[in-house]
């Protein structure tokens, strides 16, 4: 039986006839979507349980024998297998019936410093879902939900993700771009690092220039406590101190780099935020904003990367902004010109964007 109906001209226009094709074509899309929803948790399974880790380090592979290299049991192991086999992330051989990790799946599964390691990923993106009940409700009620409230999963997958891009980009690449600081940083500054969390950028800094100082802030308590742990095993607590702080009350003045890291957005009163900034940066200081890969208009942001993005935006960065005050929510993908809006209202005249990745854009602020 034909989905379609003929309309005939005299009758009232009513549903456009239906493509089996296209709706079968869609149908099948969502069943795909459905199964990268479940491997999100099949994937943040297999590096805590350290399948990735195994199978790059002991190649083809049966179930039984990562069971009992990771000592799990080989039901699960099995099944994850298959898993990840039906979506390509390991090959199967049917005639030896051993999985592999491909070398190039293993650096992006196993590699923490590599730019493009994706567990971090994952990890951020399972512990936001978990918590989509919460933002259901405050969806029909206006409220906002806090960064603070989150499952654990969105804190240490925030900086598993970011932290290999800073590692690869920051140094090399970003302060190099941005006018004079680099020569200042090494003669020595004062760095404040605002929205700091877990605290990767700060100490990525203090160990690559000694002789500054740098200032890492966090409204979150948690955050910031883990951050001075980082800081003494990494063997810079001397150069680097933390604090519980907003971006609109952090202490010092005097500051010749301020850096915010994939934190503005987020932030209730960002036009708050810039204004202090411009209050405690030195005249000649820079503020470095490193903000989501996003384009000025929507539709620029249809992309892999923008889908992620608008992803988190509505589950996790939005809600954040609306539980603070002021509530601008700027979103995820704001782009370069609203966060230019920002710092103009803010009191910065000079703004030029210095470099990007296919995750962030890094942008410059002068008085």
């Amino acid at each position: 039986m034909s989905l379609t109906t003929e309309v005939r001209s005299d009758q009232p226009q009513g549903p456009s006839p239906i493509d089996t094709d296209k709706l079968m074509g869609f149908v099948f899309r969502a069943v795909d979507e459905v199964g990268a929803t479940l491997n999100a948790a099949l994937v943040v399974m297999g590096d805590k349980l350290g399948y990735y880790r195994d199978l790059a380090a002991h190649g083809p592979t049966t179930p039984a024998q990562l069971a009992e290299r990771t000592e799990t049991a080989e039901p699960y192991a099995r099944e994850w297998l298959n898993a990840q086999a039906a979506g390509g992330y390991v090959t199967y051989d049917p005639e030896t019936r051993r999985y592999t990790l491909p070398p190039e799946h293993a650096l992006a599964m196993t590699d923490a410093d590599s730019p493009a390691f994706l567990p971090g990923f994952f990890q951020i993106a399972l512990g936001t879902v978990h918590d989509t009940q919460h933002i259901v409700d405050a969806a029909r009620s206006g409220a906002g939900y806090g960064w603070h409230e989150h499952d654990t999963d969105v804190h240490v997958g925030c900086e598993r993700f970011f932290r290999p891009s800073y590692h690869a980009n920051l140094v090399d690449s970003w302060i190099p771009a941005l006018d004079g600081v680099r020569s200042k940083l090494e003669r020595g500054a004062l760095v404040a690092d605002v929205g700091c969390g877990h605290g990767a950028s700060s100490i990525l800094l203090a160990q690559a220039f000694p002789n500054s100082r740098f200032i890492g802030s966090d409204y979150h308590a948690a955050s910031i406590e883990t951050a001075r742990a980082r800081a003494a095993q990494a063997g810079v607590e001397d150069r680097v101190t933390f604090e519980v702080a907003t971006a609109q009350a952090f202490g010092g003045r005097g500051y010749d780099l301020v850096a915010m890291f994939d934190s503005l957005h987020d932030m209730g009163d960002p036009v708050g935020a810039a204004r202090h900034v411009r209050e405690v940066i030195a005249d000649d200081g820079t503020w470095m904003i490193v903000e989501p890969m996003a384009g000025d208009s929507v539709e620029e942001n249809f992309t892999p990367v923008g889908r992620a993005y608008y992803g988190f935006s509505t589950l996790l960065c939005t809600p954040s902004s609306l539980s603070q005050d002021v509530g601008l929510a700027l979103g995820t993908q704001a782009g370069p010109a609203r966060i230019r809006d920002v710092t103009a209202a803010g009191g910065f005249t000079r703004f030029r964007s210095v470099a990007e990745t296919p995750f962030n854009r890094v942008l410059e602020a002068r008085p």
